[in-house]
């Protein structure tokens, strides 16, 4: 006998990560709604934010519909209607405690799962999927995490991704990846970037070491052209440079080019229309995945260091689809970005890891078959959520 997936999800999230939580929380109740046909509440504590990935939104409305999904204010004390059958818990930042009562009320109880950190780390798969009943009102609830290898819940991936990367890069009929990213520029006010020149697209946190990487680029041999979307790096760097408003500088072999935030929904292009990509969180480390081109991951500062066992363990999971020279590059340079003690200079770093992109492309291409083989995490979910249903 089988059982109807859940209809209803209740997403609840509190930003953290500033563009990290939300990102993912969004992306997941895009993708549940439009390709899992379920009925999406997103409840998000700062509505800006979300605001910046997609501007549809509206910060002042209580009650809103966007892209096919309810968006709503997160906020202690307010009055919540009866939960859905499925409540998730992004990240662990909690339920309100009125929301809570109404689940422990209900005479079907709601399916609560916790949706972790993506992590690489071995224990991962060990503690993913295990029950861990709420310690006050004993309600089921459930530990759900996003991971790169078997045993956890893989990462996000709308079901057409792929055919809109192949699409945007394409080199069948000459020139058109070319046309694309010709666009993506002009569309944003710049010419096309020079043949020979390296492009990089910059999202960290402000306190990633972009002055010794721009140092690198200024003195390189080949021309590097770097996107830098406004927010707190690209405030940081104006204000360090005394840049003012300038969106476009020219610094020895390195240009500067200041570009609008980008929407969630265009970002993609940004990575694809890119030779390298810097990113941040976790929403656009998974992006850059996807993306194919060599990329750099500023992972989210924790306290007593604890990012640098993640950033470790998934160093060691993706080295094994690199040569081990190309390994130990991509090691050096992630480690230099982070500040991890004992790295390497970036100023050494660097050119070791633009000498081997090609070799990085490769591994990105069998570092894709691996994901694939993991599923989609919104699909993932559902289909662990539908066997839940189906034990009651």
């Amino acid at each position: 006998m089988s059982t109807a997936p859940p209809r209803r999800w209740d997403i609840f999230c509190r930003v953290i990560d500033n563009y990290g939580d939300i990102g993912v929380s969004w992306r997941l109740a895009r993708q549940l709604a439009h390709e899992h046909g379920a009925a999406v509440r997103l409840w998000v504590d700062q509505l800006p934010v979300l605001r910046a990935l997609c501007p549809e939104v509206d910060v002042n409305a209580a009650v809103q519909s966007v892209q096919g999904v309810r968006v709503l204010p997160y906020a202690e004390g307010a009055d919540y209607p009866p939960p859905a059958d499925v409540v998730i818990d992004a990240f662990g930042g909690g339920l309100p405690p009125a929301y809570i009562a109404q689940m422990a009320a209900s005479a079907v109880k709601p399916l609560w799962i916790v949706l972790e950190y993506l992590s690489a780390e071995s224990w991962v798969r060990e503690h993913h999927g295990l029950p861990s009943p709420h310690p006050q009102t004993g309600l089921p609830r459930y530990f759900y995490f996003p991971g790169v290898a078997p045993g956890s819940g893989g990462v996000l991936r709308e079901a057409d991704l792929l055919a809109r990367r192949d699409a945007f890069c394409a080199t069948e009929d000459a020139g058109a990846g070319v046309n694309d990213r010709r666009a993506w520029w002009a569309a944003r006010g710049f010419d096309d970037v020079p043949a020979d020149a390296i492009t990089l697209s910059l999202f960290a946190y402000p306190h990633a070491p972009w002055r010794e990487l721009f140092s690198a680029c200024e003195q390189g041999a080949s021309p590097v052209v770097a996107a830098i979307p406004e927010g707190p790096l690209a405030a940081a760097i104006r204000e360090a440079c005394r840049l003012g408003q300038s969106r476009r500088v020219q610094t020895g072999n390195l240009e500067l080019r200041f570009v609008p935030f980008v929407p969630q929904l265009d970002y993609d292009t940004l990575l694809w229309a890119s030779d390298i990509n810097f990113v941040r969180g976790e929403d656009s480390f998974v992006r850059a995945q996807w993306a194919g081109q060599p990329f750099v991951w500023h992972i989210y500062s924790q306290a007593e260091a604890a990012h640098e066992v993640k950033l470790r363990a998934f160093l060691d999971v993706f080295g094994e689809v690199l040569p081990a020279d190309s390994a130990r590059v991509v090691r050096n340079l992630w480690l230099a970005w982070n500040g991890v003690a004992a790295a390497p200079p970036l100023a050494s770093a660097w050119p070791e890891f633009l000498a081997c992109r090609q070799a990085q492309r490769q591994g990105l291409r069998l570092w894709r078959e691996k994901l694939l083989e993991l599923g989609d995490l919104a699909g993932n979910l559902q289909h662990f959520c539908s066997g839940l249903v189906a034990k009651k």
